[in-house]
C-alpha cells in the first residue's frame, strides 16, 4: 500500500459505522440462485448489446452468463446470509489471554458506487474470552462480508460485529487499509491514496492498545 493515503481514523462503534446493515430488500432471498443467475444474464446481454458489442463472437457469446454465475456465486455471494460461514470455537486450553492478531488478510471487495473493486489488506486483534476460533475461520468471516457491494466504512464495522458474535467477545480491532479502483480507474484517477478505517471496541478502547496493536501489524512482517 502506498504511504500517501487519505485517513480515515474510525474510533468505536459510535464513530465508526452508525447502521452496518446492508440496503436489501425483505425479499432479497425468496427468488434463488438460478433463477437470479438467468434474470442477471439476460440484462448484462442487454447491455452489452447497447454498448454495440457483437454477441457472436465467440469471445463475447458467454460473457452475460460468466458474469451473472460471478455475480450471484461469488463477489456478491455474502448477500446471502445462508452463506456465512460457521465459526468453531475452540477451548482455550494454553490460557492464552494476550492480544491475538491475524494480519494482513486478503481484501477483495466492490463498491457499491460503481461495481469497482476495492483491494486492500485488512488486520484483526482480539483478547480470547476462554474459547479460541480456528484462524481460517476470521479469513473466512472477512471474505464474507467482503463478498457484497459495500463502502469501506460500512465493511469495518459489519466485520467487527461478526467477530464479536463469532468469538463472544467485545475486546475487538480491525482495521483496513485499501485501495478503490472507483478513484483509481475513473474520475480523479488517483493511482497513490488508499484508504484506512478501523473499529476499535472493548479493551481496545485503550488508546495504548491501539498503538501496540498498530506497531504488531506494521512491525510483523
Amino acid at each position: 500500500m502506498s504511504f500517501n493515503r487519505n485517513i480515515i481514523e474510525l474510533i468505536g462503534e459510535e464513530q465508526s459505522i452508525g447502521s452496518p446493515q446492508m440496503p436489501v430488500r425483505e425479499d432479497a432471498f425468496v427468488m434463488n440462485d438460478d433463477m437470479k443467475i438467468e434474470l442477471i444474464e439476460n440484462h448484462f446481454t442487454e447491455i452489452m448489446r447497447v454498448l454495440g458489442l457483437n454477441l457472436n463472437d465467440d469471445s463475447l457469446s458467454g460473457t452475460p452468463h460468466r458474469v451473472a454465475k460471478m455475480y450471484v456465486k461469488e463477489i456478491f455471494g455474502g448477500l446471502n446470509p445462508a452463506n456465512k460461514p460457521d465459526a468453531t470455537l475452540f477451548e482455550n486450553k494454553y490460557r492464552y489471554n494476550e492480544m491475538l492478531i491475524e494480519k494482513d488478510i486478503t481484501l477483495y471487495s466492490f463498491c457499491e458506487h460503481h461495481f469497482l473493486p476495492i483491494i486492500g489488506k485488512v488486520q484483526v486483534a482480539y483478547f480470547p474470552n476462554g474459547k479460541v476460533i480456528g484462524l481460517s475461520k476470521i479469513n473466512r468471516l472477512v471474505q464474507y462480508y467482503a463478498s457484497r457491494p459495500q463502502v469501506q466504512e460500512r465493511l469495518t464495522g459489519q466485520i467487527a460485529d461478526g467477530l464479536k458474535e463469532a468469538l463472544q467477545t467485545n475486546d475487538i480491532a480491525v482495521m483496513i487499509d485499501a485501495e478503490h479502483l472507483c478513484v483509481r480507474s475513473r474520475g480523479i484517477k488517483d493511482t497513490h491514496s488508499s484508504t484506512h478505517t478501523a473499529s476499535y471496541s472493548g479493551k481496545f478502547k485503550d488508546e495504548k492498545l491501539q498503538m501496540k496493536f498498530i506497531a504488531l501489524t506494521n512491525n510483523c512482517k
